[in-house]
């Protein structure tokens, strides 16, 4: 992957689902950098299990340097996205790239008990939702030099799919985005990316949908602002820079030179043999390569 640019210094970033987590983190991420981020979320008001509003974040951005937008918006509704992002375009005078961070979870036990009502929210906001975000940003991007959309969804594995088969359509949906878009959109020099974390990912969401807390190892949202980051950089143009599936760990291992002591820092649930308690969606064949790459690590 070569970079474009070192820096996300003034670049105008839409992040859907960006009032806390993973989101969030990528907001700071690239407010570091002082960039301009607008949080596209719905929460406004504080949650007792789900801290964090849209105006909180605005507040941290601008702390973290960089400068801030905050936009009310629930992307199952259309109108809500494009009024965003015109907001957006209105505030900072274009829109660089897109983040589809936002999405819905429901940790049924089978099909047949996965209420209908968590079907179709896991849809609309998942897979309805993304497509539309990617949709009214796509005039935004085309006037950038440094366009990308990055999309949370994992690598499509049919093998994994069972093991949630409602949450996983919908997953396997934005990757389909990914998919479709990055040559759709070649032509103009949009590039456009998936991200996934290896492990579970720390976050007051996670503990809200797997509260019995049964994992062996987990880490902070902060490796996958900082995999993201490294993808936002790159080089659109390069046709090696759009239409992948990138895993966070893998990202800083090829791209950062990261080497196992590396990820120390993003432990939060810790265990030093960092067990492949992976997210469900990975093949064998590659957690056997992410093994590979970690006992050829130096340290």
């Amino acid at each position: 992957m070569s970079p474009q640019h070192k820096s996300l210094k003034d670049k105008v970033i839409f992040i859907t689902g960006a009032s806390r987590g993973i989101g969030l983190a990528m907001a700071l991420r690239a407010a570091k950098d002082g960039a301009k981020v607008a949080i596209a979320a719905k929460t406004t008001d504080t949650h007792s299990k789900l801290p964090g509003t849209i105006y909180t974040a605005a507040k941290e951005i601008e702390q973290a340097g960089g400068q801030a937008l905050a936009l009310k918006c629930d992307i199952r509704f259309e109108q809500e996205i494009i009024d965003a992002l015109a907001k957006t375009n209105r505030k900072f005078g274009r829109i660089d790239m897109v983040i589809c961070n936002a999405s819905a979870v429901y940790m049924g036990e089978s099909t047949d008990a996965t209420p209908t009502s968590r079907i179709d929210l896991m849809h609309s906001i998942n897979v309805r939702g993304t497509l539309l975000t990617c949709k009214h940003a796509i005039p935004y991007l085309k006037k950038s030099d440094s366009a990308h959309i990055v999309i949370a969804s994992p690598p499509i594995n049919f093998d994994k799919i069972g093991w949630n088969t409602s949450y996983s359509i919908t997953k396997y949906s934005m990757s389909m985005i990914t998919l479709g878009l990055s040559q759709e959109l070649r032509s103009s020099n949009i590039a456009v990316n998936s991200i996934w974390p290896l492990t579970p990912i720390e976050t007051a969401a996670l503990n809200v949908t797997d509260p019995s807390r049964a994992r062996k190892f987990s880490r902070t949202p902060e490796i996958m602002a900082d995999a993201t980051h490294i993808i936002l950089t790159s080089d659109p143009k390069l046709q090696a820079n759009t239409g992948n599936f990138y895993i966070d760990e893998v990202v800083l291992r090829k791209f950062a030179n990261f080497k196992n002591k590396d990820f120390e820092q993003y432990s939060s649930i810790k265990n030093s043999e960092m067990p492949l308690s992976s997210s469900f969606f990975l093949s064998d064949e590659f957690l056997d390569s992410i093994r590979a790459m970690r006992s050829s690590s130096k340290l």
